[in-house]
């Protein structure tokens, strides 16, 4: 696929330095995007379908031990050290709302319980229970065989390479100033 395919864009292509087509980008009313606009693009559209992908292959891994990804996600953030909710959610870059609506459900399943917090006396900490560690133990060896083939198909250090730049780019992101989005 192209990166105007990819894109979805509109563009004339024109050979530069040693031979490589750059494609100049319309993203609008005759409006050329900047390379770096190209890149956010792809990286982006790239982001969203890795998200989807991890989302469906959590959803196939954890449905035969009773849970949900989303379940399997807030109970895996709390499986070394309780945490309290807006914690949580700050680890998984997701609303402390959505995390709530999860530890809560988790709770009445007696999958999860909430504990005093010693630091904060109104954010209890969420800790999985017994059968709550046990239905996390039980994805432990699909898990295993997915991170083994993940490595077989990209190579150990390749692997390795791209959760680096997946912790890059999120550390980039977050260290941003707020956009304008104003004119």
């Amino acid at each position: 696929m192209s990166r105007e395919e990819h894109t979805g864009a509109v563009g004339d292509g024109e050979q530069v330095g040693g031979g490589e087509s750059v494609v100049n980008v319309t993203v609008g009313e005759g409006v050329a995007a900047r390379p770096e606009q190209d890149l956010l693009t792809r990286t982006a559209l790239g982001v969203f379908r890795l998200n989807g992908q991890f989302v469906t292959v959590s959803e196939e891994m954890a449905r035969p031990a009773g849970l949900t990804a989303a379940w399997w996600q807030v109970l895996g953030a709390v499986l070394r050290d309780p945490q309290p909710v807006a914690g949580i959610a700050r680890t998984m870059g997701i609303t402390r709302q959505s995390v709530q609506r999860v530890a809560d459900l988790l709770v009445r399943r007696g999958l999860a319980e909430y504990a005093p917090n010693p630091a904060h006396r109104r954010a209890k900490l969420l800790r999985p229970t017994a059968e709550g560690r046990a239905a996390v133990q039980r994805i432990q060896p699909a898990h295993a065989d997915l991170a083994t083939r993940l490595k077989e198909a990209l190579g150990e250090e390749q692997f390795a390479q791209t959760a680096q730049v997946l912790e890059r780019l999120s550390e980039a992101l977050a260290g941003l100033e707020p956009a304008v989005t104003e004119p």
